[in-house]
């Protein structure tokens, strides 16, 4: 099956969960309302008539992550419900960028920045269906930020903000706060996010914009800007941001983004990241990242209560979001690399880039032809020293690609090298390392 046929098959399985009143009640049963403008207006607004919404994404880098799926998903949401998605990248946002809480942003040629816009155009189109009376559609805010003159900008748009307001926005006050400051170039970010909803209410009769709640005072700014330019009444949600144990945000800017491009996050890793979370968060991540019904996470909740060690929530979890993002083939695919490593399948049979993804993300040690597997134990940290190693391999417990390591004096051979570059070496039945020639 070709990748757009699949695509196109998980797109028409996706479903809104009818047991809810409306979709307003479900967006708030799966924790995607973290902050929004008048909820019960935009419940009526929802259940009305089909109007346009958008969400932005900026191309300060080369992929979307997780932060970015969550808006795809909400967007996906509203068009299920029949409303008109508009998929907005930022061509001239883009070359500036949102401030950051911490420093300034290193800002990116033109040229990258247009190669980045192409690459997110190309991942949001397989979050969205293009086909239908509410199709999806691209904007590209440079379009109508690179006639502006400096002069038209201050006088049209500039007028309506006031740096009173603008510097109490969080990321603002957090930035002027800090030893390095902010500079104009930041600071006019928001006012140039509010002039995009203005631009699409005006063009699409655009109500609603989604955005990450850290995002808020962005997101305002294009409300207010409506109220005050031509009188019109706009929305925005922000969605929770998604966090891990310690309540460090997932991202670029912390630098532990799980991106959605498999070339800067392979299927193995997404599988792995979905399939280690922890049973107090597995629930809420199927609400967010998936398409089961309350019904059916009721069943995975029951689950994790009574049957935790089973991981049923996690590993169906695994599976629907990275097919969702990478498709059945590349989830299989991760699927069968870790039944592999632990000696559940053949590590011969994966292909070089699962399984080399798979030694990536283990301890390492350097090896070639001849090298002692005691020593590549020793040097991947699996024992502390040779003699423990030896004594691991005359107990019968050690592993080379899920075969059993004989001769405390074995060495490394052409054969264990799988194509060539890779070996797995086991310790008992769950410790791991790779070795790489």
């Amino acid at each position: 099956m070709s990748e757009t046929n699949a695509r196109t098959q998980i797109l028409a399985a996706q479903r809104n969960d009818d047991s809810f009143p409306t979709l307003w009640d479900e967006l708030e049963w799966r924790g995607l309302i973290h902050v929004s403008t008048d909820a019960t207006a935009l419940s009526e607004l929802i259940e009305g008539e089909p109007f346009a919404y958008y969400c932005g994404f900026d191309p300060t880098a080369p992929s979307l992550h997780l932060g970015h799926l969550v808006q795809l998903l909400l967007m996906r949401r509203l068009q299920l419900k029949g409303h008109l998605p508009l998929g907005l990248v930022g061509g001239s946002t883009g070359l500036i960028g949102d401030p950051r809480p911490t420093a300034e942003r290193t800002l990116n040629s033109r040229e990258t920045v247009a190669q980045w816009v192409e690459s997110l155009r190309e991942q949001i189109s397989r979050y969205l269906s293009f086909d239908g009376d509410n199709a999806a559609r691209f904007v590209n805010n440079l379009d109508w930020t690179a006639p502006l003159s400096a002069i038209d900008f201050l006088r049209e748009v500039g007028k309506h903000f006031r740096v009173g307001t603008m510097i109490k926005k969080d990321i603002v006050a957090k930035r002027l706060n800090s030893d390095e400051g902010i500079s104009y170039t930041e600071f006019s970010y928001q006012i140039l996010q509010g002039l995009d909803f203005l631009e699409l209410y005006k063009q699409y009769d655009c109500k609603l914009q989604s955005g990450g709640s850290d995002q808020w005072g962005n997101l305002t700014s294009g409300t207010e800007l409506i109220r005050k330019a031509v009188g019109g009444t706009a929305h925005a949600i922000g969605t929770p941001l998604i966090t891990n144990a310690d309540g460090t945000k997932f991202g670029k800017s912390e630098g532990n983004a799980i991106w959605l491009n498999p070339e800067m996050c392979s299927p193995y890793t997404f599988y792995q990241f979905w399939l280690n979370q922890a049973d107090a968060d597995v629930i809420d991540r199927l609400r967010v990242f998936t398409f089961l019904s309350r019904a059916e996470i009721a069943e995975f909740e029951r689950q994790v209560a009574e049957e935790p060690f089973k991981r049923a929530a996690q590993k169906h979890l695994a599976l629907e979001v990275t097919t969702l993002v990478h498709g059945a083939e590349a989830t299989q695919a991760a699927i069968d690399a870790s039944e592999a490593l632990f000696g559940r399948g053949d590590l011969a049979a994966l292909d070089a880039g699962t399984l080399g993804a798979a030694i990536e993300a283990l301890p390492q040690a350097a090896g070639a032809v001849g090298s002692s597997v005691a020593q590549l134990m020793v040097d991947a940290e699996l024992v502390k020293s040779l003699g423990e190693a030896r004594r691991a391999i005359a107990q019968g417990g050690v592993y080379i690609n899920n075969v059993a390591v004989a001769a405390e004096d074995q060495a490394l051979t052409a054969d264990d090298l799988l194509h060539g570059a890779f070996a797995v070496l086991r310790r008992g039945k769950k410790t791991l390392a790779g070795v790489t020639a």
